[in-house]
C-alpha cells in the first residue's frame, strides 16, 4: 500500500519513497498502529510544506502482523522491488534483529523508532527510541531511594527482556541494592499465579516489569487481584501500550515509568502535537512514545536529506557525523549522536495514580545515549554492525 499526501506542486524529480514496516495487526498492534499514523501525519505535513528538497514523500506501507518472517519478507521487498530510499521498521527487538541483516546485505538505511535494550552499533541503523542508560540509570536509583534496595525483575524472555534485565541488575548492584528475584517469561504466557506467589515470598521493595505484548499484560490485573501492592518500575509499560488506559484502576497504581513521551505531557509542543494528531486521526486511542519517535524520525530524515542534497546513504551519514542533527519536537529538543546514531531525550518519570491518571514527579533534561560511544562504538570511524551489552561491550581498539 502506498500513500502520497495531498500537496502543492513539486519539483520535477521523482518522489522520495519511504518504506514503513510496522504491525497493524497481531500481538503488538495496540502499540504500533499509532506509529503508522504518526508517519502519515508527518508525511502529510512535509508534503503540504513542499516536500523534502522539493520532492514529494511517498509511503510504501506493509502490515508485518507482529511476525518476524514478514519483516524479513517485506524488508527484501521494499529494498529490492519497491526501491525505497529509507525504511521505518519494527517494534520488538526480535523483529529488528530479524530484518537488520537484510538491511546490511543491501546497504539500506533503516530507522528503528522504538524504546529498546540498547547496544546496536550499525551504520545502517538510526535509532530514535530511548535506551537503558537513558531510562534505567534514571529510574532504578530513584526507585531505590524512594522505596528501598530490594528488587524483583519480571522480563519478557527474548533479547529485549534479557539485556534490559542485565542493565537493571548492574545498576541495582552499583547502587548497593539486592536482586531478590528475576524471572524471564515467554511471550505467550498469560497466567502469572506462580510468579505472583514467588514475588510474595520475597522481601522485594518494588518490582521491575519488563513485560511485552497482549498476553504478558495480563500480569497487572492478576497481581492487583492477588493484592500485590508493591510499587512497579518499567521502561516499556504506559509509554508504549497505554495499559493505564486499557486496564481497570487500580491495577497499574503506583507504577513508575521512564518515557521520552506520552500524550499526558502538558507542554505547548506536546499539546500542539496531540491536537494536530487527533485532527487527522480523531479515533486514535492513545499517542505513545513510539508515535512521537516516528514523527521525529521523519523530520530528522527530511533535515538530513536536505542538508545532503541527496538521498544517498553515505551523504546522509556524512551529515549525521557532523553532530548537529537536531529537531524541536513534541518531547522537546532532541539530537542524534554521531558515534552511535542514537537520539538524546528528555526523560519523564510518569507515575500512574490510583485512578490511572498520570503525574510527573521528576523530569531529566537532555539525557544523551552515552553508553555505546563511551564503550567504544564510533560509527564515524568503523562499522561493526553488531549489538553489544554491558557484559559483552565493543572490543578494545
Amino acid at each position: 500500500m502506498a500513500l502520497v499526501a495531498a500537496a502543492p506542486a513539486f519539483a520535477q524529480d521523482g518522489p522520495i519513497r519511504i518504506g514503513v514496516l510496522e504491525d497493524q495487526s497481531g500481538d503488538f498492534a495496540a502499540a504500533t498502529m499509532v506509529k503508522v499514523h504518526a508517519i502519515e501525519l508527518a508525511a502529510k505535513e512535509i508534503n503540504d510544506a513542499g516536500g523534502i528538497d522539493g520532492r514529494p514523500v511517498e509511503l510504501v506501507i506493509y502490515d508485518t502482523q507482529s511476525d518476524n518472517r514478514r519483516y524479513q519478507e517485506f524488508m527484501r521487498r521494499v529494498l529490492q522491488a519497491d526501491n525505497v530510499d529509507v525504511v521505518f521498521a519494527g517494534f520488538s527487538s526480535a523483529s529488528r534483529e530479524a530484518y537488520r541483516p537484510i538491511v546490511n546485505q543491501f546497504d539500506g538505511l533503516a530507522f528503528y523508532n522504538n524504546q529498546y535494550e540498547g547496544g546496536v552499533c550499525d551504520n545502517n541503523m538510526i535509532v530514535t527510541g530511548a535506551v537503558p542508560e537513558q531510562q534505567f540509570s534514571t529510574l532504578i536509583p530513584w526507585m531505590m531511594e524512594e522505596y528501598g534496595p530490594n528488587v524483583y525483575t519480571l522480563a519478557a524472555d527474548y533479547n529485549f527482556g534479557q539485556i534490559s534485565a542485565e542493565w537493571v541488575r548492574q545498576i541495582v548492584e552499583e547502587n548497593g541494592g539486592t536482586m531478590v528475584g528475576e524471572e524471564f517469561i515467554p511471550l505467550g504466557v498469560s497466567q502469572f499465579g506462580q510468579t505472583i506467589q514467588n514475588i510474595q515470598a520475597t522481601e522485594a521493595d518494588f518490582v521491575v516489569t519488563l513485560l511485552v505484548g497482549a498476553a504478558q499484560a495480563s500480569y497487572y490485573e492478576q497481581a492487583a487481584s492477588a493484592n500485590v501492592s508493591l510499587p512497579m518500575a518499567s521502561s516499556v509499560n504506559v509509554g508504549q501500550g497505554y495499559e493505564h488506559k486499557r486496564f481497570t484502576p487500580p491495577s497499574l497504581a503506583n507504577m513508575y515509568v521512564t518515557t521520552n513521551y506520552i500524550e499526558e505531557i502538558d507542554t505547548p509542543a506536546s499539546n500542539d502535537f496531540v491536537e494536530r494528531f487527533r485532527a487527522m486521526f480523531p479515533d486514535e486511542p492513545y499517542i505513545n512514545q513510539e508515535a512521537a519517535n516516528s514523527y521525529i524520525a521523519m523530520n530528522l530524515y527530511k533535515q538530513m536529506v536536505e542538508r545532503a542534497g541527496t538521498t544517498d546513504h553515505d551523504a546522509i551519514r556524512s551529515v549525521l557525523a557532523e553532530g548537529d542533527v537536531c529537531f524541536e519536537g513534541p518531547s522537546g529538543n532532541v539530537c542524534l549522536d554521531p558515534k552511535s546514531q542514537h537520539m538524546s531525550h528528555t526523560i519523564y518519570l510518569a507515575k500512574v495514580n490510583d485512578d490511572h491518571s498520570i503525574s510527573f514527579p521528576k523530569v531529566w533534561d537532555d539525557i544523551k545515549p552515552y553508553w555505546l560511544g563511551d564503550a567504544g562504538c564510533d560509527l564515524t570511524q568503523n562499522d561493526p554492525s553488531a549489538q553489544y551489552t554491558p557484559s559483552a561491550p565493543p572490543p578494545a581498539q
